[in-house]
């Protein structure tokens, strides 16, 4: 029940025995400025500051808290000289709520609760009596009794409902592992392996649990100890789950050495600071700062540190992609039912843009709610450990097609995102712009201390060398540019932990690499572009360099983020249509290699070619705008179509047999690279008129109508049939993209001589649903060896 002692301050009135009239209007809202200025001159007379206002010392903190997951609302809790406390719900209203959310990164707030809804908080009452006039950017700005001048109780601890709607430009929620419940900086985890078999294995994956607080690292108790306890730890180490550990062999050691009159590990016992006493965790954390943790013995209990106990053991299992092949999987890796996930646009191992399989259609997943146990849910599904980072406004780049989910709420101990709850995505308005991402944890495989990059002008580009094994030792060289490209650089990138390969270098010679390590220790190296270290790629046996060391090593420059081009196939389907075009039309088309092979043989200008015309947009989803490779002074002006082309290959258009074989051909020899248009409140950067930049913004398209020169496929030669139309943007991959695998689109055509159907058109990353094509296969449905 509410206390009745009376306070000064907005909201009560005489008599009103303790009760909030919250649909009363707030008149004294409407301060009398000359009553306002007179105390605040009387107080600085006085030399004292006014108490109503806390000193404010930068934005503080706040959190929700409470005993649900969803993150817009909860127990209002601020962080104020290292600790965590509450906000009484005196004079709390709507104003304040939405200072609090638009500072926790919401739109606006709903409404907010009194008497303590969300459960009563622990610590001290921080604030009293808050006043905002709701312009402030943060609660601290706002009136209040001061830091801890408070008569409250918990039991009228505030709590806020926001609107889930995130405010543009706050990108995530993203683990703090700075303080904990209590103000334990928790800095990292780690295992320490024990047993011999375990310090071979990488990644460790079992050993003892071992905390980093207050820059010394501690082992846990293992009194109380759960696999809770075991599944937060592992997630945060980048395995997606756990397995009991046979404590009895391990207690069996531990006795031993305590045993041991050489071993330091009973001196170390005896110490308080030796130990993390006791952890307490649901299993749904991303972090152990959010468990209740219990860094130190209770107050005035001289008790020896964690009693007749050891260290904590943990056994993780690691994902599919981080297990050695002779390693079994100890469970059933997915069901054929199961909704399949996969992460695009990411710059690192476990990152990206995520996006959900239905109904035979890849879409995205809506930001409204999505939150780091969501995202955690959705990491472990694809086989790495819980979320570091749940990311919103589309920041690792907007999709293509439908949104499939929104309001994604998920408990934390599901098997897979299908089993949580969720609306379908067009059910509240979302946008490509509101695309959810996740940045997950992943195993230290230690490959990045294999690899460094050496004489460059940055720490993104220079030399590649690598650290191999030879005749039984290990040693650091270059790597031979022999089919040197593409596809290694973005390895080797990504093992450097720098992103994406920009170009892939095969002469080096300007940069000066480490003197020790200029032999060639690593030859024939041909990647398929999943690897996680060039370590993993195929390569020679014994090294076999043409041109040996010196200038041609491989050589990479990297960057965070890239360009993805993307063609709108569903575009392509609608607009295909045949054309018998006479030949006197066709000139300009002719010289840049437009029309088949036996149009040279025509009497021209007398005749027609039949050409299969269609409209496209190619769309770039990266992160980074699409330029050309070369500057302007390499660019071909071309008299007849009066423009200058940027890129020699950009587009091949073929049309195939069932079998892949080709039997017309068609492309885009070189293109004037433009943005067409772009969404609203996004100008366009590129245009090739007068010489222009060219080039494609992110988020724009560059649009290739049905009506112009060489937008086609000669199909003079073919006969009636069913084909397969294939399209493939950049094939020669000579500018670098975040994602190869969506640059070829195919349709399913029908030809009878007079008419033409495209049908069942779609990109080249949705052939299969749980794997994508391999290098091989994409390789001949590009190259039409099939």
């Amino acid at each position: 029940m509410k206390k009745t002692v009376f306070k000064s301050g907005r909201g009560r009135a005489g008599g009103d025995s303790g009760k909030r009239l919250l649909w009363y209007p707030d008149v004294t809202r409407m301060w009398s400025p000359p009553a306002t200025i007179s105390l605040f001159l009387l107080l600085l007379l006085l030399g004292q500051t006014p108490p109503c206002r806390p000193q404010s010392l930068g934005t503080k903190k706040l959190r929700l808290v409470g005993p649900g997951s969803r993150p817009e609302e909860g127990r209002l809790e601020v962080l104020h000289q290292g600790q965590w406390g509450t906000v009484c719900d005196d004079d709390f209203a709507l104003q304040e709520a939405t200072v609090a959310c638009r500072q926790l990164g919401f739109e606006s707030a709903l409404t907010w609760a009194h008497s303590a809804k969300y459960g009563q908080g622990e610590g001290p009452i921080w604030l009293d009596n808050v006043r905002c006039m709701g312009t402030e950017n943060s609660l601290d700005q706002c009136a209040s009794n001061g830091w801890g001048v408070s008569d409250c109780s918990h039991s009228e601890d505030v709590g806020v409902v926001c609107h889930p709607q995130r405010q543009r430009g706050y990108f995530s929620e993203r683990v703090s592992n700075a303080l904990g419940p209590q103000g334990q900086r928790l800095e990292e985890v780690r295992l320490k392996p024990i047993l011999a078999s375990a310090k071979r294995h990488s990644p460790v994956t079992e050993g003892a649990v071992e905390v980093r607080y207050e820059g010394h690292w501690r082992q846990v108790c293992d009194q109380s100890w759960t696999m809770n306890n075991s599944r937060v730890v592992c997630g945060m180490l980048g395995f997606p789950s756990q397995v009991p550990v046979n404590s009895l062999y391990y207690r069996k050691i531990w006795n031993l050495k305590m045993k041991d009159p050489k071993s330091r590990l009973k001196g170390l016992t005896s110490k308080n600071s030796f130990w993390i006493h006791r952890v307490d965790c649901l299993g749904t954390e991303p972090h152990l700062a959010n468990c209740q943790v219990q860094v130190a013995p209770q107050r005035g209990k001289l008790q020896p540190a964690c009693p007749g106990g050891m260290h904590a053991v943990v056994s993780c299992v690691a994902g599919p992609r981080f297990r050695s092949p002779k390693v079994k999987p100890w469970r059933k890796e997915s069901r054929a039912e199961e909704l399949k996930v996969r992460l695009r646009s990411g710059a690192q191992v476990g990152e990206g843009r995520v996006e959900v399989l239905v109904n035979r259609q890849w879409g995205t997943v809506c930001d409204h709610r999505w939150n780091l146990i969501s995202a955690s849910v959705l990491c472990r599904q694809l086989g790495f450990g819980s979320a570091r980072e749940a990311l919103f406004g589309a920041q690792l780049g907007q999709g293509l097609g439908p949104i499939h989910l929104s309001e994604v709420h998920c408990r934390g101990y599901e098997q897979t995102l299908s089993d949580c709850l969720a609306l379908e995505g067009p059910q509240n308005g979302c946008q490509h712009e509101n695309d959810a991402a996740v940045r997950c944890n992943i195993p230290d495989m230690g490959f990045q201390n294999q690899v460094r990059l050496a004489g460059g002008r940055s720490a993104e580009e220079g030399v590649v060398e690598v650290q191999v094994e030879v005749n039984g030792v290990l040693r650091w060289g270059t790597v031979c540019s022999d089919h040197w490209g593409l596809t290694e650089a973005m390895v080797a990138c990504r093992q450097l932990g720098l992103g994406f390969a920009n170009f892939a270098i095969k002469d080096t010679w300007y940069w000066q690499g480490t003197p020790e390590a200029r032999e060639v220790v690593m030859s024939g190296v041909r990647c398929s572009g999943t690897e996680l270290a060039l370590q993993q790629c195929q390569r020679h046996g014994p090294v076999h360099c043409s041109h040996g060391t010196g200038r041609f090593s491989a050589g990479v420059s990297c960057t965070n983020s890239a360009p993805d081009l993307v063609m709108n196939a569903q575009l392509v389907q609608e607009t295909a249509y045949l054309e018998d075009r006479p030949l006197s039309l066709l000139y300009c088309a002719h010289e840049e290699n437009c029309l088949s092979q036996s149009a040279d043989h025509m009497d021209w200008p007398y005749g027609h070619r039949r050409l299969l015309r269609f409209s496209s947009q190619i769309y770039n989803l990266g992160r980074a705008d699409f330029r050309p490779k070369t500057g302007r002074h390499s660019w071909i002006w071309h008299q007849c179509h009066r423009h200058y082309h940027s890129i020699e290959v950009f587009t091949h258009y073929d049309l195939l047999t069932l079998n892949g074989s080709k039997v017309a051909e068609g492309h885009k020899a070189s293109f004037c690279l433009e943005d067409t248009n772009c969404p609203t409140g996004l100008q366009r950067r590129y245009a090739c008129a007068n010489f222009g930049e060219q080039g494609v913004t992110v988020g724009c398209w560059d649009t290739y109508r049905h009506d112009i020169d060489c937008q086609w496929v000669d199909i003079t030669d073919v006969g009636p049939g069913d084909y397969i139309f294939q399209v493939v943007v950049n094939p020669t991959n000579e500018v670098a993209e975040s994602d190869f695998s969506n640059n070829m689109m195919r349709c399913r055509c029908k030809y009878d001589g007079q008419r033409v159907w495209l049908h069942n058109c779609h990109t080249g990353d949705s052939y299969r649903a749980n794997a994508e094509l391999s290098l091989e296969q994409e390789q001949r449905l590009r190259n039409n060896l099939i």
